[in-house]
């Protein structure tokens, strides 16, 4: 390759374009710590349905469309419970399941339940529905969330909540107050 020669005006106009220059005394760039980006924490994968219990409930009746819910774990206070009913629980959050398939329900469950433990959430509502324009004879959904929440590890007791809340087409539920100290 040969090289190409530039003439003394080309080199005087290039030269004053660059500017004044200094040879650099070490091949060491300096690390300048305002540009390195901020790191963040990978967000973890988390397994909404390991907080089910694999065992299946088989004492549970199925549920009319006007029948209502009621369950606790062992252990808790008669008069938690009655408070629970009676709505004295603040509550903390809101779940609207109408118009959901099974799965879909199972899903949308599954992740707000993790969100209120990870919030620290005590008492929830979740509204179901009654399951009257369900096609089998009993309301699928209604059925469904009364087996899930009894699986469930973080739920303590469940029950329909009142008139004014929904009736028998919700639930209030309440969440352990501290999962690690268990």
């Amino acid at each position: 390759m040969t090289k190409k020669s530039i003439n003394t005006e080309d080199s005087e106009l290039f030269r004053q374009t660059i500017g004044d220059i200094r040879p650099l005394h070490s091949e060491k760039v300096p690390f300048n710590q305002k540009d390195k980006p901020k790191p963040y924490p990978k967000r973890k994968i988390v397994d909404v349905e390991a907080r089910l219990t694999n065992t299946a409930p088989t004492d549970v009746e199925k549920l009319g469309h006007e029948d209502s819910l009621s369950f606790v774990t062992d252990g808790l206070q008669k008069n938690i419970f009655k408070k629970l009913r009676q709505g004295y629980f603040g509550l903390d959050a809101e779940l609207d399941l109408h118009g959901l398939t099974s799965h879909q329900a199972k899903q949308q469950l599954l992740h707000f339940l993790h969100d209120c433990v990870v919030q620290g959430y005590r008492c929830v509502h979740i509204v179901h529905g009654k399951g009257y324009r369900s096609n089998e004879d009993y309301p699928i959904l209604k059925n469904n969330i009364n087996v899930w929440l009894r699986q469930h590890q973080d739920v303590q007791a469940f029950c329909s909540a009142p008139q004014k809340e929904g009736g028998a087409g919700a639930v209030f539920v309440l969440l352990y107050a501290n999962r690690s100290s268990r």
